[in-house]
């Protein structure tokens, strides 16, 4: 399966941001972006000096695909499937984006990352409803219930990432039972509590060219 093996902060300093890629380092000192808040490579303080409106478009695209680590084609056919259903197409995206397993796993605090989350469910260390799921981009509806399998609760990446649950922050639309070691998903999120800074309008502008 195809997927991006470079330097994780590299991509936050590309996009100028911090996309919350290496777990817990992202929350510290030792983030890339504190050390140097300019793009990567040679040119990185000089670049791009010009800021046309495809720029700003791609870089919004670049920034939401890298944020929940997805290939071009996976992130196209999201979007895709945003247009079809009813409602503003950014937020139909991002809701379908927070949707996946692997961002729930990440966001009810299971895993410090989504790339975490993702290598524990290819594992088999997760279960929705009761029932063994190994597929990261597994979408979770309203009232699915999120938990390790009985034999993975005890792992040490999942106890030491639920010990930090909270001061990474948390989101409304998910209720998270810290002691039973399982979360819920209580709600479809409206835009205003989805915690990413990305401006969706203009994805839905570039690709509506």
């Amino acid at each position: 399966m195809a997927r991006y093996t470079g330097p994780k902060c590299k991509l936050c300093r590309r996009e100028g941001t911090k996309l919350f890629l290496k777990g817990d380092r992202c929350h510290s000192d030792r983030c890339a972006i504190e050390k140097r808040n300019y793009p990567p490579g040679e040119q990185g303080r000089a670049r791009y000096s010009r800021r046309s409106n495809y720029r700003l478009q791609l870089r919004e695209k670049q920034k939401l695909r890298r944020t929940y680590q997805l290939l071009e084609r996976q992130f196209l056919n999201y979007f895709k499937k945003a247009e079809k259903m009813k409602g503003i197409t950014g937020e139909n995206l991002l809701r379908l984006l927070e949707s996946r397993l692997d961002n729930m796993v990440f966001r009810m605090g299971f895993a410090p990352s989504r790339a975490t989350a993702r290598q524990l469910i290819l594992h088999s260390h997760f279960e929705v409803n009761g029932k063994k799921v190994d597929i990261p981009s597994y979408k979770v509806n309203v009232g699915d219930r999120v938990a390790p399998r009985e034999k993975s609760k005890n792992l040490l990446v999942i106890e030491e990432s639920l010990k930090s649950y909270g001061s990474r922050g948390t989101v409304p639309y998910l209720s998270v039972d810290v002691a039973k070691k399982e979360g819920t998903y209580v709600e479809e999120p409206t835009r205003d509590v989805i915690p990413v800074p990305v401006e969706e309008n203009l994805i839905v502008e570039l690709y509506s060219k």
